[in-house]
């Protein structure tokens, strides 16, 4: 149904019933049930509608909507709805008596109902997460049975409208315990009754926010327990506040506040060496990721693998590109200045752009060492063949496999997030605050930050967060209070660091281009997915795409927490 006024009631039209016709040899009768009222007026204020809707109160029947339709104490049939009336065929109807209709929200019963004997049944309104509220609703048609024909009717609720005020971490559906959540009916009386199955679970749509929910009658509900709401993927958790009793046709509007932010199972582990302290959901299962302290950086000299020291670092090198010529980068060794272009294997500097897949292990590709510098994507193929991610076989393609020298120092403690993982992390996540990431520029260099899942938009004033419209220096952040402030709350700075080609490297000085972070996903035969960070095409401020795997794009590593 489409739910759309302030008062719970839906109306009917006073049309003339047509001549009666023939009931079929089967004992079925074809009848049509008008419930549009006035609708063909556009009065809003007739009764021709249930008033539910969130914004204005009105829910409209709509194509496709089920009603169960009762005579002589038993079931006869259903109607369904054609877009404008409901149509069908009942079975042995009682004649000079009422009919009776019920509509079940659109949910299954649970009983397979035989028309002409069966004489109740019952229905689960438990899972409200596809955003059709089940409502519940009688009527009582105008007309007595007389045969084939239109018959019209007035249909009021039997359960009501709530609203709820979401906060969560969790873009899955916050579960609620202790409500009414089934309704039987009983045909030979036109009786309803409510219980609670399962804990009395109601689901609501994923994700924070202002949620409706239709709740079935009962009294009013004290402080639940510890747990008594939580998100779908068990994650998260809190307690379900005391809800007022709930009638029939009553509509709540005031917002019954639900907070599910304490971890069911917090981790006792300490952050990883080498990780920022911030934690962020990467699916909908709810698994969560420690960020490395910066970017992948090289030395083949030694070949040693660390995590620039500070976010804001990047290696970048010359550039003699017409749009953005120049010099670029900030990380030093021995107090030369380090540079992409001089990618070797025996460049005593540090590197921080990468071929894809370029471990150091020898999985299989031709191209397996960190400074490999091949122009042939082939070369560049995970375990030798094309179809392969870094994480399929051994892993040891993915980078993360590595001992990280700052990173706790042992093999296989990090790895490179997937192509889902990154969309994911952008626009699905949910946070406490609302806020995913925020263009800035920090201590001079470009780039977007990650706030982590539980940030206090107090900590930190943000300019245009989520937004592709802002430009980075609309938030310029000194060292010190990336350091102190945002670093210090988990915040994770993602800076525009260039792309290698070979051993020229490329800049673009721009508010439409930035940086290029590789995933761990293949794409076809010649690329890999990669995330880019620009503001070319908005909305989209991140974009995934296959890029070329020959093309050095920059790596930032995460740690799966425990």
């Amino acid at each position: 149904m489409v739910l759309a006024a302030v008062v719970l009631v839906l109306g009917l039209s006073q049309c003339k019933k047509q001549e009666q016709q023939t009931t079929n040899a089967d004992g079925t009768v074809a009848i049509t049930l008008d419930v549009r009222g006035g609708a063909s007026t556009g009065s809003a204020t007739d009764g021709s509608r249930i008033n539910v809707n969130p914004n204005n109160g009105v829910v409209n029947f709509e194509y496709g909507d089920v009603v169960y339709v009762a005579s002589g104490g038993k079931f006869v049939g259903t109607l369904t709805n054609n877009g404008n009336t409901f149509v069908g065929n009942i079975t042995n109807p009682t004649e000079g008596e009422p009919l009776y209709f019920f509509f079940l929200g659109n949910k299954t019963p649970e009983e397979t109902l035989t028309p002409g004997s069966s004489i109740s049944c019952s229905v689960n309104i438990s899972d409200q997460t596809d955003g059709k509220y089940p409502v519940i609703s009688f009527a009582t048609s105008n007309e007595t049975f007389t045969g084939s024909g239109l018959y019209t009717a007035f249909f009021l609720n039997k359960a009501a409208l709530v609203k709820f005020n979401v906060t969560t971490l969790s873009s899955r559906p916050t579960c609620i315990l202790g409500l009414n959540n089934k309704v039987t009916v009983d045909f030979s009386t036109n009786g309803f009754a409510y219980s609670q199955v399962d804990n009395g679970l109601v689901k609501l749509s994923g994700g924070g926010g202002v949620k409706w929910a239709i709740l079935l009658p009962q009294s009013a509900l004290t402080e639940g327990e510890d747990g008594s709401i939580y998100t779908e993927e068990g994650v998260y958790k809190g307690t379900r506040p005391a809800i007022p009793a709930i009638t029939a046709n009553d509509y709540l509007n005031e917002g019954i506040a639900l907070v599910a932010v304490t971890e069911t199972n917090p981790s006792t582990a300490p952050v990883p060496e080498g990780a920022v302290s911030g934690k962020f959901t990467i699916n909908s299962n709810g698994d969560r990721v420690y960020f490395s302290q910066g970017n992948l950086q090289y030395q083949a000299s030694t070949s040693s693998w660390r995590f620039a020291e500070h976010q804001y670092d990047f290696v970048g090198g010359t550039c003699s590109d017409y749009w953005s010529g120049g010099e670029y980068g900030n990380v030093y060794e021995n107090e030369v200045k380090c540079s992409n272009n001089e990618i070797s294997s025996t460049y005593p500097g540090w590197i921080d752009l990468f071929g894809w897949g370029t471990s150091g292990y020898n999985h299989g590709a031709v191209c397996y060492q960190p400074w490999s510098t091949s122009t042939n994507n082939s070369d560049y193929y995970a375990y030798g063949e094309d179809i392969y991610n870094l994480y399929d076989q051994t892993g040891q393609a993915d980078w993360g496999c590595n001992a990280i020298n700052n990173g706790g120092n042992t093999e296989g403690q990090w790895r490179t997030m997937t192509t889902n993982e990154w969309r994911y992390l952008f626009y699905e996540r949910a946070t406490l605050s609302g806020i995913r990431y925020a263009k800035a520029n920090v201590n001079g260099v470009k780039g977007v930050i990650l706030l982590p899942n539980d940030w206090d938009a107090s900590t930190y004033d943000l300019i245009g967060a989520n937004s592709d419209n802002t430009g980075y220096s609309a938030n310029s952040i000194t060292s010190v209070d990336w350091t102190n402030i945002l670093e210090a709350n988990g915040a994770v700075f993602l800076p525009f660091t260039g792309y290698r080609q070979g051993t020229s490297f490329y800049y673009y000085d721009s508010e439409n281009y930035g940086a290029f972070y590789w995933s761990s996903s293949h794409y076809d035969s010649n690329s890999s997915y990669y995330m880019f960070l620009y503001n070319y095409l908005a909305p989209s401020y991140s974009y995934f795409d296959g890029g070329s795997r020959r093309i050095g794009f920059s790596v930032r590593l995460v740690h799966d927490m425990e």
